[in-house]
């Protein structure tokens, strides 16, 4: 433990009091949940920090909408953001555009929003803001049936029908202490309300299934991040495929929940990493940190800067003018996919069913 967890850790112990009472309390019934009409699938996690939440939102509403269902996404956005906006491509310049339906309705901030709407396009609804119950609503009226409920593990309000929990398999609890001292959000315990665990950043983890099965009797899938083809940004996203990144001495970087995992992911995929440097999540990027970046990447003999999609999104007007800039697109390559899927699907339908 570090002198900062120490410090910290004595509020730890409010907070997993209030945390595992709130919880109690849905679940008795004192505090009821709110109930949209339709299928709602949350994907969440125990701990602060990436585990793959993005990948799967999109795994899953690519999968509803293959199954020609009338999908919406339900997320918190930026610093719980309001507001709803549909998002098409440019082909003539390239940019993601921003159609406003209403006055009443304004462009996400949310760097993950805008990453899922350049990916799923307009055949998916969003309902983007603290309160996803009111944005659910908004959707049902629209005549949304399938809800994907965005890091939803802890949002009790909203009711669901199916919880897939993910773990990241290099770091699964978070060092086992809660918030503020460690990276938990909730003990270890909560994971008897999961109705599916996925392992990500694994295909074998034992130690971590082992773990989990104290706990949970939900079935245990893993899944990993997929690299699609690196692009490089010229004129603007999405840019265009460039195979020769591979070739090249590259310094990475990035504003996300877990930067070491994208660094080391990096490296797993070939790609020649001489230098990184992390900024804090969901970060925008100014004029100045570019700048330093390019500094730094010059002193490491790099020829090109690399960083997630999620980060081109939060650039704004700066750019890197001294370097190429590539970025990495990724998927979710779930094992055992199809027997996911049922299982999902099974479990959410089945729980609609029984309150029919």
């Amino acid at each position: 433990m570090t002198l900062a967890q120490a410090l910290l850790w004595p509020l730890s112990i409010p907070y997993g009091a209030v945390v595992h009472l709130r919880a109690r309390a849905y679940e008795a019934g004192i505090v009821r949940q709110r109930r949209l009409d339709g299928i709602v699938i949350s994907v969440g996690n125990l701990t602060v920090g990436g585990t793959g939440k993005t990948p799967m939102v999109l795994w899953i509403a690519e999968r509803l909408l293959a199954e020609g269902k009338r999908v919406g996404v339900l997320t918190r956005g930026y610093r719980g953001e309001r507001g709803q906006a549909n998002v098409a491509r440019s082909a003539a310049e390239g940019q993601p555009k921003i159609y406003r339906g209403s006055e009443s309705e304004s462009p996400s901030r949310s760097d993950e929003v805008q990453l899922l709407r350049a990916r799923l396009g307009s055949g998916v609804a969003f309902g983007v803001g603290a309160n996803r119950f009111e944005k659910g609503q908004e959707l049902a009226k629209q005549g949304v049936e399938w809800f994907v409920l965005d890091d939803g593990f802890q949002h009790l309000q909203l009711a669901r029908d199916a919880d897939i929990v993910l773990i990241d398999a290099t770091n699964p609890f978070g060092g086992g202490r809660l918030l503020p001292a460690g990276r938990l959000r909730e003990r270890r315990t909560a994971l008897s309300r999961a109705d599916i665990v996925v392992v990500t950043r694994s295909d074998h983890a034992p130690a971590v299934e082992a773990a989990v099965q104290r706990d949970s009797d939900a079935p245990i899938f893993y899944a990993r991040a997929r690299l699609e083809p690196i692009r490089i940004l010229r004129n603007g996203y999405p840019g265009e495929e460039d195979s020769g990144a591979r070739a090249k001495k590259l310094f990475a970087f990035c504003g996300i929940g877990n930067p070491a995992a994208f660094v080391s992911d990096l490296r797993d995929w070939g790609l020649d990493i001489v230098g990184k440097k992390f900024f804090p999540d969901h970060h925008r990027y100014r004029a100045k940190d570019l700048d330093e970046l390019e500094c730094e990447a010059r002193d490491a003999g790099a020829a090109g800067v690399i960083c997630t999609e999620k980060d081109v999104f939060n650039f704004g007007d700066s750019r890197v003018r001294g370097f190429q800039m590539f970025y990495c697109p990724i998927s979710m390559e779930v094992d055992k996919g199809g027997e996911f899927w049922r299982a999902l699907k099974t479990k959410a339908e089945s729980q609609k069913r029984s309150r029919a």
